[in-house]
């Protein structure tokens, strides 16, 4: 009697590519999706999944598990692309945002009328009163509550590589705006609002925002305190002069600042 000792041939080894292909599509989806402003959520939310997947995906194909490395890999950097791309919607957004808050403002001052209420700066602290005209460097807008806003400091500045509001062949200069609050009533920023012109033709001087300008004033000041922020702006390359304006809220009277620049 004879056996048969022949071994069966192994079955082949099913490669496990799905979560690799999982990283490409919602990598492309979240992609696109960083490219409409209004959908930056999304795109932040398949990038991140799409990165994830696509890290694990090119695990498994170090290990042996998988053999689509190229669509991994391809999932993945899409997947931080898209997130990148998240974070530039979300900053056009909020830029966008705050310039419509800004024109409704100035529209409601320009057609309301005279509100009696309305804080109106008492004149500059320790200097003599300009009558209306715009402040220099250093000096300050004292408020009739005993509110001090004073700006200064003008000099170049370098936006980062992802800044918002900077315009090629532009020059960026940055302010130093130091709001103290002398009176007896704690003073909310949520309201202040900056902004700002250049050069003889009073062109808009865009507010820059990157990862060390842009941020604005939070929070509270107690009475006593003062707040401190580091603004930016882009003003033409000829510019030799930049008015920033800087209103405290909806019951202030805004104050402007004439400084050299260039």
């Amino acid at each position: 009697m004879s056996y048969d000792t022949q071994v069966p041939p192994a079955a082949p080894r099913v490669m496990r590519n799905g979560l690799g292909t999982a990283a490409l599509i919602l990598g492309i989806i979240g992609t696109v999706s960083g490219l409409i402003p209004l959908f930056f959520w999304l795109a932040g939310i398949l990038g991140l999944i799409a990165l994830i997947l696509g890290l694990v995906g090119k695990g498994r194909v170090k290990r042996g598990e998988a053999d689509n490395k190229g669509v991994a890999l391809t999932g993945t950097l899409l997947g931080l692309a898209a997130l990148i791309l998240s974070v530039v919607g979300l900053v056009i957004t909020v830029t966008a945002v705050k310039d419509a808050v800004d024109e409704i403002d100035k529209s409601v001052k320009d057609t309301a009328p005279k509100d009696p209420t309305s804080k109106a700066p008492a004149g500059d602290a320790g200097k003599a009163d300009k009558k209306g005209q715009a402040l220099e460097d250093g000096d300050s807008s004292v408020y009739e509550d005993d509110l001090t806003v004073t700006v200064s400091d003008p000099k170049p500045y370098s936006p980062d590589e992802f800044a918002v509001g900077h315009t090629k062949g532009n020059k960026a200069y940055q302010v130093t705006v130091v709001i103290e609050n002398k009176g007896k009533e704690k003073f909310d920023t949520a309201l202040v609002t900056l902004s700002a012109t250049a050069g003889k033709n009073g062109v808009t001087a865009e507010e820059i925002f990157d990862n060390k300008v842009g941020s604005g004033f939070e929070g509270t000041i107690m009475p006593g305190k003062k707040a401190t922020v580091t603004a930016a702006f882009d003003a033409p390359e000829d510019a030799k002069n930049l008015t920033v304006e800087v209103n405290p809220g909806f019951t202030y009277d805004a104050s402007q600042w004439e400084l050299k620049i260039g």
